[in-house]
C-alpha cells in the first residue's frame, strides 16, 4: 500500500511539473530549463536523456506538445491505474487505525471484526466535513488571493517565455521547493542531482526503516515524537528556503536542513528503537488524540521553531522597487471614474508604443461605462480598427527594437507581472540624467531605456543628495521638481493612480465578479460544513 501511495505521489509530481510548463511563462520556461538540465549531470547518458525529454536540443514547441500529451493523456492514465491498484491493495490488507492495533483479532460470530466500522455512511459522511474544510481554504485562495503574493502564481509567469531574458530568481512552484532546497544545498551539480533524487526516493523504504514495534505514534516515546516534529519543521523551512533567492546564510541553513532530512530517514532504524513505548491497547479506543489544547500548543511550537531560523536568514538588501521601497497602492476596480481617466491617459501617452493585446476595445468600453461611439472617437488611435478588435498597436516590433533597443512590452498583464505598487512607484520616479540616451533615469528601474513620456504632466525631476550622504554615484536620497509640468505633484500622483488602476483592471477584468462569486461560494461551503458536521455527529453518537 505504501509503495503504491509513493508511486502516486511521484506521478503527481511529474503531472504537476509537465503541467507547470504549459503556460509558457518566464518561470515555466526557466523552471523547466533548470529541472530538465539536471538530468545532464548523469554521466555518459545525461545529455541524451535531456534531449529525449525535451524532444529537441532546446525547449521549444516540440517540448510543449510532448508535455501536453503527458499532462493530459499519459500520466493521468498511469495515475488512474495506480489509484485502482492502491485501492485493491488496501482492500487486501485492510485499513489502519489511530491505535495501530489489528482489528481482525477480535471478530463476532459472523466473522466481522468487532471494532470494524462500515465505510458508508460513517466515514463517507465524516469525510464530507474534511472536504468542506479543504474546499473552504481552497476556494478562499482561488477567489480572494489566487496569486498568494506570487507564491501560488509566480509573478514572472505573467510574462511570456523569453529564452534571452532570465528572471532574477528562478524557483519552482511552492510544492517542489523543499526538494529544490536540497538540490541547491549541494554545490556540485551531479551530487546535487543525486541528493535531489534521493530525497524523493528515500520515503519509499520508510516501512522498512521504521523498526519500532509499535505502529501508532500515540504509544511511542518522546524521542520519536521530537524527531517527527523536527522533520515537519525542517520540511517547512526547506520549502520556504526554496522560494527565496539564495544567500550564503540561507544556503548554510538549507545544508543543515538537508542533513537532518536524511538523518531522519537513514537513522530511523536506530533512533526509532531507542525509546520506551507505552502499552498498546488490545482493542481500538475512542481516544480523541491530543485534544484541542495540546494540538494548538504543538502548532504554536512548530510555528515558532520554523519562524526563528527563517527570521535569522530573512534579511535582503534589495527593496521590491529596486533601490527604494514601493509606495502604497490599492487598486479599486469599482471606481469607474478612475478607470475612465486611466484609459484616457493610456490612450494619450502609452498606446503609441504599448499594446493591450489581450483586451478588446468593446469589452473595455462596456466595463468602463463609455458609449462605443465616444470610445471610438477619443480612445482608439487607429481609425481602421473595429470596436470589437483586440487592443493592438500599429508599431512594428522590429522597428521598435531598432529605436529603443527592445520592443516595448505589452501592458495587459504588466500589473500582475510587476505588481501595481511597482508600476505606481516607477511612473513617478523618473529624474534627469544627462548620461542616458533620453536624458532621464529611474529610481525603480536604473538605466531605463524608456523616455519619460509623462514629462509634460509631471515636469522634470532631479536627483537630490543629502549633505551627509556617502552613497555612491547614481544614488538619490530624494527627488525634487526642477522644471514644473502642467500638473501639480498631487495631481500627477492621482493621475498615475488612475493609469495604474486601469492597467490593474485590464490584467483581470473579472476581478470584481470573482470576488462577489467567492463570497457566495464561501457561504455555501460554510452551510455545507454545518450540515455535514450535524449529520456526522448524528451517525457517530452511537459508535463506542
Amino acid at each position: 500500500i505504501w509503495v503504491f501511495g509513493m508511486l502516486i505521489f511521484v506521478v503527481l509530481m511529474a503531472e504537476a511539473f509537465v503541467g507547470y510548463v504549459l503556460p509558457w511563462g518566464q518561470m515555466s520556461y526557466w523552471g523547466a530549463q533548470v529541472i530538465i538540465s539536471l538530468f545532464g549531470a548523469i554521466p555518459v547518458i545525461g545529455e541524451d536523456i535531456t534531449t529525449w525529454i525535451r524532444g529537441d536540443y532546446l525547449l521549444s514547441g516540440i517540448t510543449l506538445n510532448r508535455f501536453f500529451a503527458l499532462h493530459v493523456v499519459a500520466l493521468p492514465i498511469v495515475l488512474l491505474a495506480l489509484v485502482v491498484l492502491h485501492i485493491l491493495a488496501l482492500h487486501e490488507v485492510g485499513s489502519n487505525n489511530p491505535d495501530g492495533v489489528e482489528i481482525k483479532k477480535h471478530k463476532d460470530a459472523n466473522g466481522v471484526p468487532l471494532d470494524g466500522i462500515k465505510f458508508h455512511p460513517y466515514y463517507s459522511v465524516h469525510d464530507v466535513q474534511g472536504i468542506a474544510v479543504f474546499l473552504f481554504f481552497f476556494c478562499g485562495i482561488l477567489f480572494f488571493a489566487p496569486e498568494m503574493g506570487g507564491y501560488a502564481l509566480e509573478l514572472a509567469n505573467f510574462e511570456e517565455a523569453d529564452a534571452f531574458k532570465t528572471p532574477a530568481h528562478v524557483a519552482p512552484v511552492w510544492y517542489f521547493t523543499p526538494y529544490y532546497s536540497v538540490l541547491r544545498a549541494v554545490p556540485d551539480k551531479f551530487w546535487g542531482f543525486v541528493a535531489f533524487a534521493a530525497a524523493v526516493v528515500v520515503p519509499f523504504v520508510l516501512p522498512w526503516l521504521d523498526r519500532n514495534p509499535v505502529r501508532s505514534w500515540r504509544y511511542r516515546g518522546m524521542l520519536n515524537r521530537v524527531m517527527l516534529l523536527g522533520f515537519v519543521i525542517n520540511f517547512i523551512i526547506l520549502g520556504v528556503l526554496g522560494v527565496w533567492a539564495p544567500t550564503e546564510s540561507r544556503t548554510q541553513l538549507a545544508q543543515i536542513g538537508t542533513i537532518y532530512y536524511f538523518v531522519f530517514f537513514l537513522g530511523m532504524p536506530w533512533w526509532s528503537t531507542w525509546d520506551k513505548t507505552k502499552e498498546v491497547p488490545d482493542r481500538v479506543t475512542m481516544d480523541g488524540g491530543m485534544g484541542l489544547g495540546k494540538s494548538l500548543a504543538t502548532l504554536a511550537v512548530v510555528a515558532l521553531l520554523t519562524w526563528l531560523p527563517l527570521k535569522a536568514v530573512a534579511a535582503e538588501s534589495a527593496y521590491d522597487c529596486g533601490s527604494i521601497p514601493c509606495d502604497d497602492f490599492v487598486a479599486d476596480a469599482s471606481d469607474q471614474a478612475s478607470l475612465q481617466h486611466g484609459a484616457a491617459l493610456y490612450a494619450n501617452y502609452c498606446a503609441g508604443c504599448h499594446s493591450l493585446q489581450y483586451s478588446r476595445h468593446n469589452r473595455v468600453a462596456k466595463d468602463l461605462g463609455i458609449p462605443e461611439d465616444l470610445y471610438q472617437e477619443h480612445l482608439m488611435l487607429d481609425s481602421n480598427q473595429k470596436i470589437s478588435s483586440l487592443m493592438t498597436i500599429s508599431m512594428d516590433k522590429d522597428v521598435a527594437k531598432g529605436w529603443f533597443g527592445a520592443a516595448p512590452p505589452d501592458l495587459t498583464l504588466i500589473s500582475r507581472a510587476k505588481k501595481p505598487e511597482y508600476l505606481y512607484t516607477y511612473l513617478r520616479t523618473f529624474y534627469q540624467d544627462d548620461s542616458r540616451p533620453y536624458g532621464v533615469n529611474n529610481l525603480v528601474y536604473p538605466n531605463v531605456g524608456m523616455p519619460h513620456v509623462l514629462l509634460e504632466l509631471q515636469g522634470l525631476q532631479e536627483c537630490v543628495h543629502a549633505e551627509d550622504s556617502h552613497a555612491g554615484e547614481g544614488h538619490c536620497d530624494s527627488l525634487e521638481v526642477a522644471s514644473a509640468g502642467i500638473m501639480m505633484s498631487g495631481e500627477f500622483d492621482d493621475a498615475m493612480y488612475d493609469l495604474v488602476n486601469f492597467l490593474a483592471y485590464t490584467a483581470e477584468p473579472f476581478k470584481q465578479t470573482r470576488i462577489e462569486m467567492g463570497k457566495r461560494v464561501m457561504l455555501f461551503l460554510a452551510i455545507l460544513f454545518i450540515l455535514a458536521w450535524a449529520l456526522n455527529r448524528e451517525y457517530w453518537k452511537d459508535v463506542h
